[in-house]
């Protein structure tokens, strides 16, 4: 019988002889170990040790026995107690203790360390296989040093097959709790108490696309960033670019304030402290690291053939990075092909926001807990409220219609185990235990990007299915409208042929939020404002970075999420009251009659007042083409009124790295005045492309404000003048080989007007999400009917 075995001897098909995790840890070492990809030494005891256990003095009849009172209706934690009482009192066989004491000396021997620390792990033998997670419900002791306290650890592993959380996970799951087995992993501790930990998933965990690696960090060991103890460092890297060395691949950094940090403790075991204002401050990996990090990731996934979730360590003596798990991830990459999406149809007061975890919406009485309770005192479908959750608490999550967490990020206890069940969650929101009342109703949305928010009241809702293999194709291109970067990796699944409209003046005001101009000019500020802006920029050597970073990125995430089709990026289209209402946008803008028609879109990009403004625009979209890789960006000036402007900010946006055909760079112009119409010949010469504005070339055309309700019967994209106008640009632009595409509401809401769209002959439609399904099948249909 082989009661050890070392890690190098083992590989992924030996499952059943040492669980998924040791399995794993053995195929990374042998598999990716020569690729360079660092694994910590180790071994592991093999399914046949456990069952010789069983069978000292009749333990596997007293464990069969208390199962059998678990069926016949006796409570979970007395059967659990009772079962784990008795593993722990059963002593190991000779032969495996000695088989471990002598491999833990052959692990002190190799790596020079007497008496090395180790970390000591549960892999059960159906564990991390795709259609089953047993994640955190074993146990796992960190910094073990010597045989005496190893054999204890392996004692309590063993016990730990039967935490009440496993007994009722397979329970749940209908396993058989004796076919199951239970090996321990002896792992060489990384001393990531003296730097940092975290985890890493090849593929976006709330709506599954494929395109990035998310990696999640925090300083110390990694039990507080899978536990939800700290809100970690998330970095979001993009995988087609990772290759060539001459790109940046992160394309979000979104730093955590990492409060606390698991040590080493005085008496050898761990110990959670508070981090400084530094640690805090800073991230805890630099580029170097993450792109290492989202290698190896790329790699483990490509060696599985299947989306990862991993474990990584840094060791604060050498500075090197380790893998310590990997597993099959098992939530996302098991979607089918149907697409449901839920949306508020109803607004209510915004109590609370967080980390989204999932993109459904959950609504019902707060219920709000510091510790896990009997499942009597959970309402069914009640909102679960508390600090942070543990493996303790999935009996009452399993009951909850959404969880609201003070603390963690996407991959602690509460999101996987949220993501896993289909239970809405918002999570690290850091005050909901104190704003959120016991019994009171609210709505949890997890349905509107990245932030969830929770809202006062039972606010209406709605969920649609939309079976995307039922999608017909079609000649014309149709186009998603994007505003939000924190939304945009939700409708990758769409079978939409890229982005025809994606507006910087959402990140700019989201996540931005100071003007431009006063980042250039800061000494033109208020003494608020100034407080205000040095606030927003800490961290950055200069508050123009500061933007560049934030658009930059922005941009790039909106451009991965449809990579490599076409992304069409407008540039800054305010109104100069709407870039007033920015933190220090008062001294850069006139007050003015009619801002509609007023100092916007390319009249502002060289003009003295906002030049030295667009110029950092022009650094962001440069940045996210040349330096982060997204060369699908297509930059779309708006509001262009002559070829003369056009030429003017042809010139500002070369002088700032952005010429056009430089690296393949296109430039677009709205098509939204009847100067772009009656002129189309000339700026069909400046231009690649027109993307037709149809709100603003309607009440341009027809003189209608578009904002009056007295004149909202006169509004109409289907009048004559109109309709004549796209005919006319589409015909103009044609002959000079030139692109036209029309993004705005219409399509959506009539189908006639698409079919008016598809006769003239346009390139693409561009439209929102939640309307794709909808045009596409009304293109079909037109494209049918069309000679």
């Amino acid at each position: 019988m082989r009661r050890v075995i070392r890690f190098r001897d083992l590989h992924r098909e030996d499952v059943g002889l040492v669980g998924g995790k040791n399995a794993s840890l053995g195929e990374l070492i042998n598999g990716l170990g020569p690729a360079g990809v660092r694994v910590p030494d180790g071994f592991a005891t093999t399914a046949d040790a456990y069952r010789e256990l069983l069978d000292v003095g009749g333990l596997r009849e007293r464990i069969a026995e208390q199962v059998d009172r678990l069926h016949r209706g006796a409570p979970l934690p007395e059967v659990g107690e009772a079962i784990r009482s008795a593993v722990l009192a059963a002593p190991l066989p000779p032969a495996l203790e000695h088989d471990v004491v002598e491999a833990y000396g052959s692990l002190a021997l190799e790596s020079g360390r007497e008496d090395p620390d180790v970390a000591v792990r549960s892999s059960a033998t159906a564990e991390d296989l795709p259609e089953a997670s047993f994640a955190g419900q074993q146990e796992t002791f960190l910094n073990v040093r010597g045989a005496e306290a190893l054999l204890d650890a392996c004692r309590r592993c063993f016990a730990s097959l039967f935490t009440d959380r496993a007994i009722d996970y397979r329970e749940r799951m209908g396993f058989d709790h004796l076919a199951l087995a239970l090996s321990v992993g002896v792992q060489l501790m990384v001393r990531s108490d003296l730097a940092g930990a975290g985890v890493a998933f090849t593929l976006d965990t709330e709506t599954g696309f494929p395109g990035v690696v998310v990696v999640s960090a925090a300083w110390g060991l990694g039990e507080t960033v899978v536990s939800g103890q700290v809100d970690p460092d998330e970095y979001v890297v993009f995988k087609p670019v990772l290759k060539d060395h001459r790109l940046d691949p992160v394309v979000q950094v979104q730093l955590g304030s990492k409060r606390r940090k698991a040590v080493y403790g005085q008496d050898g075991s761990t110990t959670t402290v508070d981090t400084d204002a530094g640690e805090r401050a800073r991230p805890v990996l630099e580029r170097g690291d993450i792109r290492t990090l989202a290698e190896w990731a790329v790699a483990v996934e490509e060696h599985y053939g299947c989306p990862m979730d991993l474990e990584w360590a840094k060791d604060g003596l050498s500075g090197q990075l380790f893998l310590v798990q990997a597993r099959p991830e098992t939530v996302q990459s098991r979607r089918g092909e149907v697409l449901r999406r839920y949306r508020l149809t109803g607004t209510g007061e915004r109590l609370v926001d967080g980390i989204a975890v999932g993109e459904a919406v959950g609504a019902g009485p707060v219920c709000a807990l510091a510790s896990p309770v009997g499942l009597e005192r959970f309402p069914q479908g009640a909102v679960l409220v508390t600090e942070i959750t543990d493996p303790d608490w999935e009996p009452l999550m399993k009951r909850a219609a959404a969880i609201v967490t003070d603390h963690g990020g996407r991959t602690s206890h509460a999101a996987i185990v949220s993501r896993e069940l289909g239970v809405p969650a918002v999570v690290g929101t850091g005050s909901a235990t104190a704003a959120l009342a016991d019994g009171r109703q609210v709505t949890v949305s997890c349905a509107e990007g990245a932030e969830g928010h929770v809202y006062a009241g039972l606010v209406p809702y709605e969920a649609t299915e939309t079976d995307l293999g039922s999608l017909p194709s079609t000649r014309t291109k149709v186009m998603l409208n994007l505003a939000d970067p924190g939304a945009a990796f939700r409708w990758w699944r769409l079978p939409a042929d890229g982005v025809g409209l994606a507006r910087t003046e959402f990140v700019v005001a989201h996540q931005v939020r100071v003007h431009p101009m006063a980042l250039v000019h800061p000494e033109r500020l208020s003494a608020e404002d100034r407080r205000l802006v040095d606030e927003l920029t800490c961290g950055y050597p200069d508050g123009t970075d500061y933007f560049v970073d934030r658009l930059a990125h922005g941009v790039a995430r909106i451009a991965a999420s449809r990579w490599p089709d076409p992304v069409v990026v407008r540039t800054s289209d305010f109104k100069t009251n709407e870039y007033a209402r920015l933190v220090g946008g008062t001294p850069f803008e006139p007050t003015e009659a009619n801002p509609m028609i007023g100092w916007r879109g390319a009249s502002r990009y060289y003009d003295p007042g906002y030049r030295e403004g667009f110029a950092l625009e022009c650094r962001a979209l440069r940045r996210a083409r040349d330096e982060l890789g997204l060369t699908n960006v297509v930059v779309m000036i708006p509001f262009c009124r002559t070829p003369q402007e056009a030429d003017r900010v042809l010139a500002v946006m070369a002088d700032n790295g952005l010429a056009r055909g430089t690296n393949g760079l296109r430039v677009y112009v709205m098509a939204e005045i009847p100067a772009n119409i009656l002129l189309a010949e000339q700026f069909a010469e400046r231009f690649d492309g027109f993307s037709i504005g149809s709100n603003d070339l309607t009440q341009l055309t027809l003189g209608v404000d578009r904002d009056s309700g007295l004149l909202a019967h006169l509004f109409d994209e289907r009048n004559p003048a109109v309709t004549r106008s796209i005919e006319t640009l589409i015909t103009t632009a044609h002959t000079a080989g030139r692109h036209v595409g029309l993004c705005g509401q219409r399509p959506s809401n009539d189908p006639d007007f698409t079919r008016f769209l598809v006769q003239a002959g346009i390139d693409s439609i561009s439209v929102t999400p939640d309307s794709f399904a909808t045009v596409k099948r009304a293109v079909a249909a037109a494209e049918q009917q069309s000679p």
